[in-house]
């Protein structure tokens, strides 16, 4: 039998990573693309083991040819859009290149998809960003919360949720939108606040350092592992009509009680270390998210199997092992 081909954009991320090993334990033949960066090893940090399982390609969001060359000669049957400018906060500092990367790069990607390999089906990393302050009277966010988004990232990734949609509507293609809200892990860039916080309370246990620089410790975020939302891509492209999907927790946290946590499990007082730095202050800041991942759950069977707390603990072994 012939294996499936899975084309990933974004395979030298977090998300990208931990897909492409679970695609590759369900049988698949795995391809990515790989943006160049001046350090190569910067590039395939994250993927580095996976070198002789998978295909990999430089290619760009914004380089039309190498997204149509890519296309033309891997003749995927799942494409999984994960490339992105990934840093909200960072959103603000470049905004036009995150509209063009994670707007119109994701327009770029469809047509290469419709010219080429339109019997493939689609996969769009849509954000819990694309909300913004909108929240229901219950607290929640769910797929009928109005989306009123309040950062450049947040813009651009409402436009391609947008884009994916009319894709799908105007030429029949199984294209579909997860929108995931925050998820993090061992392998989430250190820029990052989760990772952030607890590289930095590791390095106070050890000496290597004697603070931590935040910025908002009042906003509140669902947060999961970026191992269990993977899982819950291949289920949303697999679903057997294209549609969109919310996968998250269902539990909110703020920043203060996730710094409270990681600190007290190092037998350490936050308040003796950490400073609030208004560089790290978003423009307009969201200040609260909590999904509704029902109808993942009912539909798809997904459920996660990490805890809030869980994460954070396999975060700090890393970091404990790694200084």
């Amino acid at each position: 039998m012939t294996k499936k081909k899975a084309l990933i954009t974004g395979i030298s991320g977090q998300d990208g990573s931990y897909l492409a090993e679970y695609l590759l334990e369900q049988g698949y033949e795995v391809h990515g693309i790989i943006r160049r960066s001046s350090v190569s090893e910067n590039q395939d940090s994250r993927i580095r083991h996976l070198n002789d399982k998978i295909h990999t390609y430089y290619g760009d969001m914004l380089d039309i040819p190498s997204l149509t060359k890519i296309m033309i000669d891997v003749q995927p049957d799942e494409i999984y859009n994960l490339a992105a400018m990934s840093h909200v906060r960072i959103s603000f500092d470049i905004p036009s290149f995150t509209i063009q990367t994670n707007g119109l790069g994701v327009l770029n990607l469809l047509e290469a998809y419709r010219m080429f390999a339109p019997t493939a089906k689609f996969y769009q990393a849509s954000s819990s960003e694309m909300f913004g302050n909108s929240v229901d009277d219950d607290g929640v966010q769910r797929l009928t919360t109005p989306m009123n988004p309040v950062s450049p990232y947040g813009c651009a990734k409402l436009l391609a949720f947008n884009l994916v949609r009319h894709y799908r509507h105007a030429y029949g293609l199984h294209a579909c939108n997860g929108i995931l809200f925050n998820h993090e892990s061992p392998r989430r860039g250190s820029n990052f606040v989760t990772n952030k916080v607890v590289k930095a309370a590791v390095e106070i246990k050890k000496g290597l350092r004697d603070k931590l620089e935040l910025g908002n410790l009042d906003s509140y975020r669902d947060w999961g592992h970026s191992k269990d939302y993977v899982r819950a891509m291949h289920k949303i492209v697999n679903h057997e009509a294209p549609d969109e999907f919310i996968v998250a927790t269902g539990e909110t946290w703020s920043v203060r009680q996730l710094v409270e946590y990681v600190f007290n499990r190092l037998d350490l007082d936050y308040k003796d270390y950490v400073v609030q730095n208004p560089k790290f202050m978003r423009p307009e800041e969201l200040k609260y998210l909590k999904g509704d991942s029902s109808k993942s759950r009912k539909i798809l069977g997904w459920k996660p199997e990490y805890t809030f707390h869980t994460m954070l603990d396999e975060m700090i072994e890393n970091w404990m092992e790694k200084l």
